[in-house]
């Protein structure tokens, strides 16, 4: 979860009536050495986000952007569009926890989904929390909860405006009160109650100084809490910190039986983690002072809590294992580093495990496509779990001392499908699926195989019209990712299928840096190879015109975060490809991004321009330093947010008032600033909309061609 924190497009065709006339940026005379390099910084002052300079800067620029995607001749079909695609029941697959199922529901329109509980899935839920009714606007949103091994108290965090800082509240589920407790300065944290059900587990960080600190200062010093309920926030109990590396990053959270607390380090220059265990002893009398023992901790591999039972330890991990295996550890007799394979690592990635009614459910990617199995404990026997399609698992849950699985599946062409499976029957059905009226008849999802520029094989999955010609003349939304081991997989997304439905062709590689084959393709797109994953976007376009899906003049390209750098990189090296593009809350400041809040996990991907040697790779494809004069870039929107705390919006503004003051020919470049939200997680629905409408009228609109009709 920590270290993908970290975690639109198209060409001309549009004419403006009159020129843009772009807003005056200021330059000021900022110059930085790094070992020897002299580096200008003319902009830095539009980092600091709260300055009236700033803020004049940001008013003048939507005074030019809004009106532009206002009078875009697409964005109003878009907009019914996805208002049409996304007005249908959705819900998250259910949990069992204090007997009781929990889960989420959205009407179709609502801007939040709605959290209900019931003892029994066929009884009428019960209300828990209606986030809606928190903010007129939808802003804030719930973003963790977990519940009471009683089953009656349900802690929850909320979020506000797009901010990662939460605070924790809680209910009694009986009375449908709050507790007055309120928990504060919480971030990228899990939550972990107690067996007696009188407190929990959680991360905080040290409280900022000031409203500037709380969005721009590097983060640093979490520590695990432990809050009794009824206690104030300042009589919290400290329970693990590593005063040694105040840049880690830590979680916690307790096993079934409350008997465990489980730590997870990880370290934010390497991608590793260590695992240490607390013995909480009585359940009803924990221990909560205990000591920290070790479980693995040598920090040479990455590892991921898969579940306590009884007292042993089961981890996913990819130590000795690229592709990665389940491995086990005895907490009865801990012997540090020392485990027990219980999954041996396969040829296809392992992306996930869970443990319900004694057996593991493992969640395998096969060239980015989801393969879902059931292994016994006891004799390593193995069940192949039915799916209805090409497509993704994205999420799994289930209680490890009940049979009952439930799983979302999705796929482009496959809004997402709630099903229910008996791990030991074999038995399985349909619980919810959405009653989204749509003919996958008429379109076709392929998977093509290309050479990046090294020799390289990548995978790319293509999503179309079966009515569409291979004439060169299509409008392509080419969108990509490529970091953070975060694999890229089939889903359904309302503005994936507006684009295909309208005529255009979705098209999304696997680029290396994720995670869709092992360790070794991640690490291949990281730190001084992270050059592969722009040559690997690059030859996706490249082979896109190559067999006649589409040309330069009609190609967009879209991401965001790190797909935001991968646009910024793309559209800086090779301007004459594409048509339009959409970096959205881009990293794009390679030389300053460690700077600034919970920059500096992305070491582990990026390196740090603190470092010589890692300088010398990133001022070569950092986007905002490859901008040069005199160059004839793509028509450009820029997106982010006003509450951005994870990339700051400090690397889009500078970055669209270099590109403007570069860009020579008549293509736009624009910058969409969203007030009251934040890098994209708990957007309210309405501003989803209108953002994606936007993007999307702006990569049709200058990238046009005559579609052919709607089927």
């Amino acid at each position: 979860m920590t270290r993908a924190l970290l975690l639109l497009i198209a060409a001309c065709g549009i004419t403006m009536a009159e020129p843009i006339h772009y807003p005056a940026a200021e330059q000021q005379d900022i110059v930085d050495d790094y070992f020897g390099t002299k580096v200008p910084d003319p902009y830095r002052w539009l980092e600091n986000t709260d300055s009236p300079e700033t803020a004049a800067w940001v008013e003048a620029q939507n005074r030019v952007t809004l009106p532009y995607l206002e009078k875009l001749p697409d964005r109003e079909d878009f907009h019914e569009r996805l208002m049409k695609l996304l007005n249908y029941e959705r819900f998250s697959t259910p949990f069992w926890e204090g007997g009781r199922y929990f889960y989420r529901r959205n009407n179709g329109l609502q801007n939040q989904s709605v959290i209900y509980t019931a003892r029994d899935l066929n009884d009428t839920p019960q209300l828990v929390l209606d986030p809606n009714e928190l903010a007129k606007d939808g802003t804030v949103s719930v973003t963790l909860m977990d519940v009471s091994n009683n089953g009656k108290l349900f802690a929850y965090g909320l979020e506000s405006s797009g901010s990662d800082w939460t605070e924790i509240h809680v209910k009694d589920l009986e009375s449908g009160r709050d507790l007055p407790d309120v928990i504060k300065w919480v971030k990228y944290s899990d939550l972990g109650w107690t067996k007696d059900n009188l407190g929990f587990f959680y991360t905080r960080y040290p409280r900022p100084d000031n409203e500037t600190d709380r969005k721009l200062a590097k983060l640093e010093a979490p520590a695990i809490y432990y809050h009794r309920l009824g206690d104030s926030q300042d009589q919290d109990t400290l329970v693990y910190q590593r005063n040694d590396a105040p840049q880690w990053f830590l979680s916690a959270s307790t096993s079934k039986d409350g008997r465990y607390l489980v730590i997870i380090v990880s370290q934010n220059e390497k991608s590793r983690d260590a695992i240490y265990v607390k013995n909480l002893g009585d359940a009803q009398n924990p221990k909560i002072n205990a000591p920290a023992q070790p479980v693995v901790d040598q920090f040479d591999a990455n590892y991921s809590l898969v579940t306590v039972l009884g007292d042993r330890l089961f981890l996913r991990t990819d130590k000795d294992a690229p592709t990665y295996k389940v491995v086990s550890i005895d907490l009865a007799q801990v012997k540090p580093n020392q485990v027990e394979q219980v999954i041996p690592p396969a040829k296809d990635l392992l992306e996930g495990a869970a443990l319900v009614g004694g057996k593991l459910v493992l969640n395998y990617l096969v060239d980015a496509k989801s393969e879902l199995k059931v292994v016994s404990l006891h004799d390593q026997s193995q069940t192949e779990v039915p799916l209805p399609a090409l497509g993704s698992v994205v999420s799994i849950s289930g209680d490890q001392d009940r049979p009952e699985l439930f799983y979302s599946f999705t796929s482009f062409l496959y809004p997402a499908t709630i099903f229910q499976y008996d791990v030991d029957s074999g038995q399985g059905a349909v619980f919810r699926k959405p009653a989204l009226d749509i003919d996958a008849n008429q379109y076709v999802t392929e998977q093509i195989f290309y050479h990046s520029k090294d020799g390289t094989r990548i995978p790319m999955f293509i999503v179309r019209r079966k009515d569409s010609q291979l004439n060169g003349k299509n409008l392509v939304y080419l969108t990509g990712y490529g970091g953070f081991n975060i694999s890229m997989k089939p889903l359904f997304a309302a503005s994936y299928f507006a684009w295909v439905q309208k005529g255009g062709i979705l098209a999304q590689p696997n680029l290396r840096g994720g995670g869709e084959y092992g360790r070794e393709w991640y690490e291949a797109g990281t730190r001084e190879r992270k050059q592969n994953v722009f040559d690997d976007f690059i030859a996706a376009a490249e082979t896109l015109i190559e067999l006649k899906y589409t040309s330069p003049e009609h190609l967009s390209i879209t991401g965001k975060s790190n797909g935001g750098l991968l646009v910024g990189a793309c559209l800086t090296q090779r301007p004459d490809l594409f048509g339009a593009a959409v970096p959205g809350v881009g990293v794009l400041d390679m030389l300053r991004f460690q700077k600034f809040t919970v920059g500096y996990a992305w070491i582990s991907d990026y390196g740090s321009s603190d470092n010589p040697d890692d300088f010398k790779y990133l001022i070569k494809y950092s986007p905002l330093h490859n901008i040069h004069r005199g160059t004839c870039y793509p028509a450009t929107l820029i997106t982010t947010a006003d509450h951005d705390d994870r990339v700051v919006p400090g690397h889009s503004f500078k970055f669209a008032a270099t590109l403007q003051a570069a860009q020579v020919c008549d293509r736009p470049v624009l910058i969409r600033i969203e007030t009251k939200a934040g890098h994209g997680g708990g957007k309210p629905l309405t501003k989803a909309i209108d953002e994606a409408a936007d993007c999307m009228a702006f990569m049709w609109d200058n990238t046009k061609s005559e579609p052919p009709k709607n089927p």
